[in-house]
Formats: structure tokens, C-alpha cells, sequence
């Protein structure tokens, strides 16, 4: 009986408040001062230094892949596995195009390496993507990268961990270890979604790339994928005792998309890299990342699961 006169209570107040007001944060409700953040906190880091498991590492070089992969057309290199996201280099020969399919929760990202592709996208125009573009697909949207001319084309491809694509009827699904594509139809209304908050390109060496601008910006922002472009002139490389920060729960990777970028990573001694390696800081360790004095500009361009993970810098 009290559950009951509490519930008819609390229906009375809802009824009798106005109907704006319910709601903690709406415009009308009560102004609420800034909260303070805290300068200096407790921060959980990892006792041992999280391990690099296979095919993760610190440092992929362009160089070596492109190596390994000599005399092919087609292939696909694993380089990030981790709990949030996972990218791979990948080939496409001349003339190839890639089945058409989409992702149902979670967009697709990739930064073109080489060669030139025509990138069509349901409800876009399509588009010739060449060395340099970003592209970043939706989720719900079907497409298709083709490439063009007469070399293959060269993609730095990331997507949300153990997302599985979806294709339309007139294809047949590559096979998933585990899972059995079975014929369905949509439930809910659960429409494609549009770039208004993320561009479907940037070419980044017509639109950022200019002389010696720096440049700071977004490409892609939502609840599940981060990736800015980050570009500087040289710098001096900083003292070791300057160890950056870490982040306590996910993993930070970066493509190289200009220049040459040092890295100072807890483990390892300091590094510089080329244009198109990758590299990776496991989470919780210390990490720093800086342009390299021995080029005029340098770019990267970071990948996080979240927007504004938080950095926990060394107290001093």
C-alpha cells in the first residue's frame, strides 16, 4: 500500500509541475554554476605496462608492409585489434570492386594510401578518391569503393571491433566464422544516417594541406569514433622526462598522414616515423607525440573510440 500511495503521489506532482520542467537540463530549469574540475587526482594506471598482443605493435612501418606484400594486388594487413576499434592496410586491385554492403550501428573510415578509387555511396554522388582523401561512411548506408586506372588501390581502413557487414539481396555475404547470414527485414524505422555533423570527405592535400598551415580540426566525432587532423610545423623533441600522458581505458592509434612524427612511448625509446606507418600506444601507457624537427610540417591523425577521452598528465 505505501508502494502504491507513493506512486499515485508522485503522479499528482508530475500532473501539477509543469510539463518543461520535469526534465533535469531543460533550458527552463534552475541555472547551474560550472562545476570545478579537479587539477590534480588519483588516476588508475596499469602496474605493468598493458602488452602489445599480435597483430598490434608500437610501430608499423609503410616500408616493411608494402614488403611483405610485394608481387600482390590483393590483400589485406591486420595492424590495430583492441576492444573498441580495428583497422587494417588494404589492397584493392585495378579494375576490383569491393561487394556492396554497409554497417548497421557503426560508421566506416578510411584514408587512401595510394592508387585512386571511385567511392559511391547510397543518396551521394560518387566521388574519385585519390592519395590523401579521408573518407568516413555512415552507419546504414550501402557503398562501394572500385578501383580506378592501372595500379592498385592502397586504403588505411577502421571500424568499430566485431562489426559484421551487411549486404543487400543482390549479393552474396562473404562468410563470418560463427555467424549465418539469414534473409530479414528491417523491423523498426532505423534510417541511414546523413553527414551533417561529419563530412563524407576531406582531400586533405587540396583543403589542409596548405604551404605551412597549421592546422587543428575534426573529421569525424560521434559516441564511438574520434579522429582529428592534426597538423604542426617542427619542434624541438622534448626531454625523456617529459612522458606525456595516458589513457586509462582505451587504446590511442595514429595514421601519419604528413611529415615525420616523434613518438615517446613507455617502454621504448623515443622514435621518429614516415608518411603512411601507424602507431600505437596501449592503453594506459605513457605516450607523446610531437612534430618531428626534421621536416618542415608534419600530420597525424588520431584514432579514439570516444570524443575527448581524457588525458592524465604527470603531476608535478
Amino acid at each position: 500500500m505505501r508502494y502504491l500511495l507513493f506512486i499515485g503521489v508522485a503522479a499528482v506532482a508530475a500532473l501539477a509541475a509543469p510539463v518543461s520542467a520535469q526534465f533535469l537540463g531543460k533550458p527552463d530549469s534552475p541555472p547551474r554554476s560550472a562545476p570545478s574540475v579537479a587539477q590534480q587526482f588519483w588516476a588508475p594506471k596499469p602496474s605493468a605496462p598493458t602488452p602489445y598482443v599480435a597483430p598490434n605493435k608500437i610501430h608499423w612501418k609503410l616500408s616493411e608492409i608494402l614488403a611483405a606484400h610485394r608481387g600482390q594486388s590483393d590483400w589485406l594487413q591486420p595492424l590495430v585489434r583492441n576492444p573498441e576499434q580495428e583497422a587494417d592496410y588494404v589492397s584493392l586491385g585495378a579494375g576490383k570492386k569491393t561487394k556492396a554492403k554497409m554497417y548497421a550501428d557503426d560508421r566506416v573510415m578510411w584514408i587512401v594510401q595510394d592508387g585512386a578509387m571511385r567511392v559511391s555511396i547510397e543518396g551521394f554522388e560518387p566521388f574519385i578518391a585519390t592519395k590523401g582523401f579521408m573518407v568516413t561512411v555512415p552507419y546504414r548506408n550501402i557503398y562501394t569503393i572500385e578501383t580506378i586506372g592501372d595500379k592498385p588501390s592502397l586504403r588505411f581502413e577502421v571500424r568499430r571491433s566485431g562489426s559484421k557487414p551487411l549486404y543487400p539481396l543482390g549479393e552474396t555475404p562473404d562468410p563470418v566464422d560463427g555467424k549465418t547470414y539469414v534473409k530479414v527485414a528491417r523491423g523498426t524505422p532505423g534510417a541511414a544516417t546523413l553527414a551533417t555533423d561529419n563530412p563524407i570527405y576531406v582531400d586533405f592535400l587540396k583543403q589542409v594541406a596548405i604551404d605551412d598551415k597549421p592546422y587543428n580540426g575534426k573529421f569525424v566525432w560521434d559516441d564511438h569514433f574520434t579522429s582529428n587532423i592534426l597538423r604542426g610545423k617542427a619542434q624541438p623533441v622534448a626531454p625523456d622526462t617529459n612522458r606525456g600522458h595516458f589513457h586509462i581505458d582505451f587504446t590511442e592509434f595514429w595514421f601519419i598522414m604528413e611529415g615525420k612524427i616523434g613518438y615517446l612511448i613507455e617502454g621504448y625509446p623515443y622514435f621518429e616515423t614516415e608518411q603512411g606507418d601507424v602507431v600505437t600506444a596501449a592503453a594506459g601507457r605513457w605516450h607523446r607525440a610531437s612534430n618531428s624537427p626534421n621536416t618542415p610540417v608534419s600530420t597525424r591523425i588520431p584514432l579514439n573510440p570516444r570524443p575527448g577521452i581524457l588525458h592524465n598528465f604527470e603531476s608535478q
